[in-house]
């Protein structure tokens, strides 16, 4: 018994990184514990265990107690710890290996796939890629080889649960990172990425190098880069943006391929308002809006784009004189949207308005959208 616990004691130590120390502690745990089971009419069990020769004795008020069938529980007990000892450091192992690759991808194989998420076996674990975090336009059979970004791992019961996804901006990030050497070597940065998976995805780069092309980096020769992450992600369409600190540039370059006709910045509320001509109209905002909804979360700002000729300024409207459009600018009030957003109760409350000011407001607000078709 002592120089097979020995011998699992130090294998345990080597190769799971479990020290003895703590082993025999749980093992002292475990055999008062079983004893107390067997011996129910002995009122102060102790183990002692020695940290030289391993032998183990059973002692009640102080003496010791001798009994074959503490032998029996001893050597079953010591067996049923180090399995759950070994098990226990092996899924420390593993949690602490993916909690490293946080941020990072991960290659495995389709196990199955269930109605929320799909298993991915690793070998030694698996991970989960839940339904929230899948692309709508990958299609995975069992045994498909699957990349994916390692979202976040957690300690559970049965082992680690590794949260995987395939929608996740930081995907496209690690994609370019692996994908383009220039990235890699950090002489070009990702400043930013927005993306609605399976669509589009919008990425900001910036060269720490005048004579690198941050852009030209990231497509590549005829564009061979950007389309092997294209191609890893279905298809979804990648626009490789030009970062700017001037964030009149950055914005125009962030609703490329639209020209913009005209940038008025509210810096304090981080928005901007972005005219364009009509022709531009439809390509600045996008499919069902999409264009200009990546491009506000790319930079930071909220986007109000409209055609040159669906501007109306505040000081145009009845009643609109230059000290009621600065209460109304004061309040947040930018645009006429801004107006047609809100009640005459809400500008009632605005001070310096009074109740028949914003009822005319309001009134030549409908009225200018209905004349100039807003």
């Amino acid at each position: 018994m002592n120089q097979d616990l020995l011998t699992s004691l130090e294998y345990i130590e080597k190769e799971k990184g479990v020290r003895k120390e703590v082993l025999l502690e749980a093992l002292k745990l475990a055999l008062v514990s079983a004893c107390r089971k067997t011996y129910p009419n002995l009122s102060d069990v102790a183990i002692d265990i020695d940290a030289d020769t391993y032998k183990i004795r059973l002692f009640n008020e102080g003496k010791e107690i001798h009994d074959t069938a503490f032998g029996r529980i001893a050597a079953q007990t010591a067996k049923q710890v180090i399995i759950q000892k070994i098990r226990e450091a092996e899924r420390d192992s593993i949690f602490d290996d993916f909690q490293a690759r946080v941020g990072d991808i991960v290659s495995g194989t389709v196990h199955r796939i269930e109605k929320k998420a799909i298993i991915v076996d690793f070998g030694k674990a698996e991970g989960i890629l839940p339904a929230r975090e899948q692309s709508p336009v990958d299609e995975f059979a069992q045994g498909n080889l699957i990349r994916a970004y390692v979202l976040e791992v957690k300690k559970a019961p049965k082992g680690p649960e590794i949260i995987l996804s395939r929608a996740h901006e930081g995907l496209v990030k690690r994609l370019f990172q692996l994908e383009v050497p220039e990235i890699h070597d950090g002489i070009v940065e990702i400043r930013a990425a927005a993306r609605e998976a399976g669509s589009r995805t919008k990425i900001a780069v910036h060269s720490n190098d005048d004579k690198i092309d941050c852009v030209g980096s990231c497509v590549g020769v005829r564009g061979q880069r950007v389309k092997n992450i294209v191609r890893e992600l279905g298809g979804e369409k990648i626009d490789i943006i030009r970062f700017s600190d001037d964030i009149e540039s950055y914005i125009k370059n962030s609703m490329a391929p639209a020209e913009l006709a005209e940038i008025k910045l509210h810096r304090e509320a981080r928005s901007a308002e972005v005219l364009v001509q009509d022709d531009q109209l439809s390509l600045a905002i996008g499919k069902k809006g999409q264009n200009v909804r990546l491009a506000s979360k790319l930079i930071g700002w909220n986007l109000d784009v409209r055609s040159v000729h669906q501007k109306i300024p505040l000081g145009s409207l009845n009643g609109v004189d230059p000290e009621t459009e600065a209460l109304l600018k004061t309040a947040g009030i930018l645009s006429l949207k801004d107006i047609l957003k809100t009640t005459p109760e809400d500008l009632k409350k605005i001070p310096g308005i009074s109740d028949e000011k914003a009822d005319e407001i309001i009134r030549a607000a409908h009225k200018a959208i209905l004349e100039k078709g807003d």
